[in-house]
């Protein structure tokens, strides 16, 4: 325990004795003046009552005196501010991510082993942000960016069973018609759900416009401008831009932006397999192209395969990112009056009843 002004105890403290020794000298010199004098009082002192009240008096004036000098010493701790240093790591601030998904059908099968993965993931954050953006033609701030995780964790697998009915599609049909059976129906009307917002304008702009989405993502992170975080996106794309008119930003563009506001990305790339279900683009250019860009920000690109799986990717990136999370340490002094309180309100109460008994 520590004392703020402890210049209360130094002054009250030998203040406090020099009063006492004073009240003791002149005390013990008093003598008895005026009243009326009592003889033939030797018989009362003999008695065993007189002696017991005499006893009671002496104890309860010893008592008062100790209670004042606690009250008094209790007075001048409280005064002076007893408190303890406590000093705690604030996880204020932490990381920024964001999750960035080429939604588009052609990536379905890397999306939900992402997905998946990071459920676990988002389990075990701990005062870090984080949020979701999905697009394709247009983008959709999918998960503003925060930190209840719970929620996080039900939009991921809520965004599972759009992948996995996606992956269903793909697999189960080319001419995109199944008939007008019943699961085909529920399945189309999730489908159309997460479609109807990422592929507005898809009939004159096209489809996978990555530089749009990334730059969207760019501009979704909070006080991106004012506010000194450390930020990463964790972006999936096949990097097969199928654009049908100039977007408003390429790739090169939104990984300027990127840069520009310190933002780290981490990219996921499908092995040729998955790619090839759903493109006809050359795959290494599209490859090579996206790499460049990830590698630019200060980031890390992978490419998914048979010995490098999506677990092995996201357990990769925690280590990594891991390293730059800046906590702040914070000192703060904590009052503790308590036990000089209870101190002397059984001080005051305990001497207001000697008080009253030996005035009676």
């Amino acid at each position: 325990m520590d004392l703020k002004y402890p210049i209360f105890l130094y002054i009250g403290i030998p203040v406090l004795v020099a009063g006492l020794v004073v009240m003791h000298i002149f005390g013990r010199r008093r003598k008895y003046k005026g009243g009326r004098r009592v003889a033939n009082t030797r018989f009362f002192r003999g008695l065993a009552e007189y002696e017991g009240q005499k006893q009671l008096r002496r104890v309860l004036a010893v008592v008062l005196e100790v209670c004042i000098i606690g009250s008094l010493i209790s007075s001048l701790i409280l005064a002076a501010r007893p408190y303890r240093t406590e000093t705690t790591s604030n996880g204020v601030k932490k990381r920024d991510i964001f999750l960035c998904l080429d939604v588009s059908y052609s990536i379905c099968y890397l999306n939900y082993d992402l997905v998946d993965s990071l459920e676990e993931v988002v389990a075990g954050l701990k005062g870090d942000r984080f949020g979701i953006l999905i697009f394709n033609t247009s983008s959709v701030l999918y998960v503003p960016m925060t930190d209840d995780y719970d929620f996080i964790r039900q939009k991921l697998e809520d965004l599972k069973e759009y992948f996995r009915l996606q992956k269903i599609y793909q697999d189960e049909t080319s001419s995109y018609d199944f008939g007008n059976t019943e699961d085909y129906m529920k399945m189309r009307e999730v489908l159309d759900y997460y479609d109807a917002g990422t592929l507005v304008n898809n009939y004159t702009k096209g489809s996978s416009l990555i530089g749009e989405g990334l730059a969207s993502c760019v501009y979704s992170f909070p006080r991106l401008a004012s506010e000194d975080r450390t930020r990463l996106i964790i972006m999936a794309t096949d990097n097969a831009e199928m654009a049908l008119s100039t977007p408003l930003v390429e790739l090169d563009g939104a990984v300027d932006l990127c840069i520009k506001n310190h933002i780290k990305m981490f990219g996921l790339f499908p092995d040729q397999e998955t790619y090839d279900k759903g493109n006809y683009s050359d795959y290494t250019t599209d490859m090579s192209e996206f790499q460049a860009g990830v590698e630019r920000t200060g980031g890390t690109f992978y490419q998914q395969s048979k010995t490098l799986t999506v677990e092995d990717i996201v357990a990769d990136i925690q280590r990594q990112e891991a390293l730059e999370v800046d906590e702040l340490i914070i000192t703060k002094e904590i009052d503790q009056p308590e036990a000089f309180v209870i101190v002397l309100l059984v001080c005051l109460t305990l001497g207001f009843g000697a008080g009253v008994v030996l005035k009676s």
